[in-house]
């Protein structure tokens, strides 16, 4: 798809809006609420999009990916017990073993997955963490 080729519809700005939202928490309120700190956050978030969009090779919609609400608990958690230096050595753990389930459902395909979590379910989902913790990230601003 050309840049050219695109056609405003109402559908995207309210899809904008509700990342918007989405965006906005994972980027401020989860570095704010684990002691991290949000520069940081949307420094790697950038980063993790540029690689993202590369290995990709532009094949799936652009996509902003951004810090994940379900490592609010143990980031917090684990600062406050070991500090931040071996909680960073953990999320690079759990990065790698995100890298290793991608090259597993690369090689298997992701039929399962889809099967397992359709858009119906992770949608909803998604949503009800982001506006649940809006008012929160909104007085935190």
């Amino acid at each position: 798809m050309k840049p050219t080729d695109y056609n405003f519809r109402v559908k995207d700005s309210v899809l904008g809006i509700q990342f918007l939202f989405v965006a906005f928490g994972a980027l401020v309120l989860v570095p704010i609420l684990t002691g991290l700190d949000p520069n940081v956050a949307l420094f790697t978030a950038g980063i993790g999009t540029l690689v993202f969009q590369f290995v990709n090779r532009g094949a799936i919609p652009p996509i902003f990916l951004a810090s994940s609400f379900a490592f609010i608990a143990p980031i917090a958690h684990g600062v406050k017990t070991w500090g931040i230096a071996a909680t960073m050595s953990g999320l690079v753990a759990a990065g790698l073993l995100y890298i290793f389930l991608s090259f597993l459902i690369r090689l298997k395909g992701d039929g399962f997955l889809h099967k397992l979590l359709p858009p119906v379910v992770v949608g909803p989902v998604i949503m009800s963490i982001g506006l649940i913790l809006s008012p929160v990230a909104v007085n935190m601003a």
